[in-house]
């Protein structure tokens, strides 16, 4: 009887939240759908309204609505029909820019990378929906800015001047919402910021779901990034970007992202598809990723990294499928920034299918990751923490890699006699390719404690004078199951601790 009537009582409160609920359309109140008129006042005075009198939704007919940074508020969805489109202004001075010192939080960066499209600052229950397109139109508000800041006029203090762009910091984002709980985006097509596509920070109970995100406008064009938030699902969104697809970062030393899950995704990237870091200050833990299909990657499928002292703890990738792809996994432990060490723990990734070219994979796109300026064989997959803090607890399991071989002694050759050449890079900004030319072709691991390798099996298209696997300074190894290239039976295991060791697989007993 209890249930039943606070079941009773649940379903009175919905109904009477969505009696108070309005559906505002907006050309009603003075938005016009012309793509010429400047919008961001009579828009942010309806959200403004709307949330004011208990929340609403803004209904976007079909039209092209320009306008500058609008402040989503509590309680407020804006809901785009079919051939809707928001355009961003081109101007950069129609772009909000709070300073740092008014965000309030511990945000190492210190920098106006707030600035956005559409912002929101400590709203709740905000959403957007619908099967319309928001469109930053970044290529022409870059070239803007680039230009304005020539002339004297849009002053840019982090200017490029080795790349010849203006800074991500004053290239405002598509999305930036932080501090905010409860937000939901669904069905959007998103695309062409200046910047980073969607930003939050510092979110709570959030979802993403069949999202149609084309990033690929200009520099730094990153799909999602979720920096430091709690409860977070990312499911069915299709994300092409020309820089990182899918990317955690936390910023913030007193917190971390936790409780993520991310599923049944579909990425290209001119860097990587699913990326945890660069920035890593206060962490990763229970993290999940499921059934993520890459193509067309410049660098890893996936890219786990601690740096700057966070804690990596409780990750699961169970299921990627990667074609033309340029490397496969990559986990890094370094200390690049931070108060104290980081830390890597209890990562499982399993059920993952990676075909490698030997060329670039993102050569259609227009604006390509950096090249690799210097000369190399192929990359094996990596797994590296540094000789003062070693990673620990890795399981790898049906692992499927496929690489192209062709590999010379004639170009940067890295003998095992030299292992202790390879560099460590403790302070280096991590990338796959960070250590140069590596001794192995399918992977390389160094300083790690607890390492399990189940069921691998491991092609060439090309032969490959280097042996598969190197493990330098590694504790507790178990290799159940492998399968090598026919024509590599023999001295594809090196493992050196202390000494350089070249053992064939039947010398410890693996099978």
């Amino acid at each position: 009887m209890k249930l039943r009537v606070m079941t009773i009582l649940f379903a009175a409160l919905a109904f009477s939240a969505s009696l108070q609920a309005k559906d505002y359309k907006v050309q009603k109140f003075g938005v016009k759908p012309d793509g010429v008129t400047m919008n961001t006042a009579a828009l942010q005075s309806l959200i403004d309204k709307a949330s004011a009198r208990g929340g609403g939704r803004l209904l976007f007919a079909p039209g092209r609505y320009l306008t500058g940074s609008i402040t989503l508020k509590s309680n407020v969805e804006l809901h785009f029909c079919e051939d809707a489109v928001l355009l961003g202004s081109t101007n950069p001075f129609d772009y909000m820019n709070r300073k740092a010192d008014e965000k309030k939080t511990s945000d190492v960066r210190q920098d106006n990378s707030n600035m956005a499209l559409l912002v929101a600052d400590r709203a709740h229950n905000i959403a957007i929906t619908g099967c319309g397109t928001i469109d930053g139109q970044g290529l022409a508000l870059a070239l803007c800015g680039d230009s304005l800041h020539h002339a004297g006029i849009y002053i840019d203090k982090n200017y490029n001047n080795r790349r010849k762009r203006p800074s991500e910091l004053v290239r405002p984002k598509l999305f930036y919402f932080e501090g905010c709980e409860g937000v939901r985006i669904d069905s959007m097509e998103l695309r062409n910021s200046a910047s980073w596509g969607l930003s939050f920070d510092l979110c709570r109970n959030m979802t993403l779901t069949n999202l149609k995100i084309v990033n690929r406008a200009y520099w730094n064009n990153d799909g999602i990034d979720v920096t430091d938030c709690h409860n977070v699902r990312i499911t069915g969104c299709n994300v092409n970007a020309a820089d990182d697809g899918i990317c955690l970062k936390s910023y913030h030393a007193d917190s971390c992202n936790d409780s993520i899950y991310v599923s049944d995704c579909e990425i290209r990237s001119s860097a990587s598809a699913v990326k945890f870091g660069t920035a890593s200050y206060g962490g990763f833990r229970n993290v999940t990723v499921r059934n993520i299909r890459v193509f067309d990657t410049f660098r890893s499928a996936i890219a786990i990294e601690s740096v700057d002292g966070g804690a990596i703890d409780n990750i699961l990738v169970d299921g990627i499928t990667a074609r033309n792809t340029g490397n496969a996994i990559f986990i890094r432990l370094g200390q690049r920034a931070g108060d104290h060490s980081g830390s890597i723990h209890n990562v499982t990734i399993k059920n993952v299918d990676v075909e490698i070219p030997f060329v670039r994979p993102d050569i259609d796109y227009d604006l390509r990751g950096p090249e690799v300026d210097f000369f190399h064989n192929p990359f094996p997959s990596s797994i590296c923490g540094i000789p003062s803090n070693t990673i620990s607890n890795i399981t790898l399991e049906n692992i499927r890699i496929s690489y192209p071989g062709r590999s010379s002694r004639g170009m940067a050759y890295m003998p095992l006699s030299r292992l202790a050449d390879v560099p460590e890079e403790i302070k280096s900004y991590p990338e796959f390719s960070m250590f140069g030319e590596l001794p192995s072709w399918a992977f390389y691991v160094r300083h790690v404690q607890g390492l399990t390798m189940k069921n691998i099996t491991l092609t060439l298209q090309a032969d490959d004078f280097r042996p598969a696997f190197v493990f330098d300074d590694i504790k507790d190894l178990k290799v159940e199951g492998y399968t090598l290239p026919s024509n590599k039976t023999t001295g594809q295991f090196v493992i050196n601790n202390g000494e350089n060791c070249l053992i064939t697989p039947s010398a410890c007993g693996w099978h």
